[in-house]
């Protein structure tokens, strides 16, 4: 529902569960019909992309169609939010180009002192790491991740970890200068605000997850050849994930790959000391001594 929210259409026909009289008002005399996109023949044989496939269950087509490009209604609030908050982290960093890294998806989780993710669709802690540790020497670095993490000298090239919702990380990304992310909602929503994307796909596959072939999109695909399509919404098995355990793992010329690419779409950056500091964050700051590169 957060981004439905400010839709000309899905606002008005969507609701949240708690909805009052939800039930009475709505349900009750009408057919309940549940979109299962990962049930749709044409997603799990790589033949459609998530989104297609809930377009063919919700409107009962056969084949797969061209979609339009996502779209994300910001207020102005929301948007104002985000401005500021991607300032911040210009002043604090000196830098005038801005990076927004989201390193794990839903399926990650803390194990002791590392941060795993059983399904293999997120960065391994130690190679995104490296691949910060490369991009915070020229450009300011925002983390979208709810956990933190080491990552060297904090004083030196510090990196920031806002705390905002969903709605605020897409202004966020849409203020910001590029994004990399993995098989998660990141680079849905980058599409969505018309950022640039480098995207890392492990156990998943491009064709269902992501935006092959498009000309903002930089698609590295350290799974191919090597995953298991795993059948998740349709059985119980937890092989595909176990024969998947590797689809993640980087060498350090992927680490550069990623690098590049970042950098390439990037380009260069300014370093300069910024002084105008009438734009105030209305938010609470990113890039103080608790938010700002622990």
């Amino acid at each position: 529902m957060n981004f439905f929210k400010g839709h000309p259409v899905l606002h008005k026909y969507a609701f949240d569960n708690w909805h009052k009289n939800l039930f009475e008002d709505y349900i009750k005399d009408r057919d309940c019909v549940s979109p299962e996109p990962y049930r749709q023949w044409h997603y799990y044989n790589q033949k459609c992309t998530i989104a297609q496939a809930f377009d063919m269950e919700i409107n009962g087509l056969s084949e797969p169609r061209e979609l339009p490009a996502p779209t994300i209604r910001l207020a102005k609030s929301e948007a104002i939010a985000a401005i500021n908050t991607v300032e911040e982290v210009k002043q604090k960093t000196g830098k005038d180009k801005v990076i927004v890294i989201q390193p794990f998806g839903r399926g990650a989780e803390v194990q002791g002192d590392f941060i795993i993710d059983p399904s293999s669709r997120s960065f391994h802690q130690s190679y995104i790491v490296d691949i910060i540790n490369d991009l915070r020497k020229d450009y300011g670095v925002i983390m979208m991740s709810e956990f933190q993490f080491p990552y060297g000298d904090a004083e030196k090239n510090p990196i920031a970890w806002p705390q905002a919702d969903i709605r605020v990380w897409a202004g966020i990304i849409g203020s910001s200068d590029h994004f990399l992310g993995c098989d998660s909602v990141g680079q849905h929503i980058a599409k969505s605000v018309g950022k640039t994307v480098t995207a890392v796909i492990g156990s998943t596959y491009p064709e269902n997850i992501s935006y092959v072939g498009d000309k903002d999109f930089d698609i590295i695909d350290l799974g191919e050849g090597k995953r298991t399509f795993s059948p998740i919404r349709l059985t119980m098995e937890d092989y595909q994930d176990m024969m998947n355990d590797e689809c993640m793992e980087m060498t350090q010329n992927d680490i550069q790959k990623v690098v590049t690419s970042c950098r390439k779409r990037l380009g260069k950056s300014k370093t300069y000391s910024y002084t105008d500091t009438s734009v105030k964050s209305t938010t609470k700051p990113c890039c103080d001594n608790k938010g700002f590169g622990k």
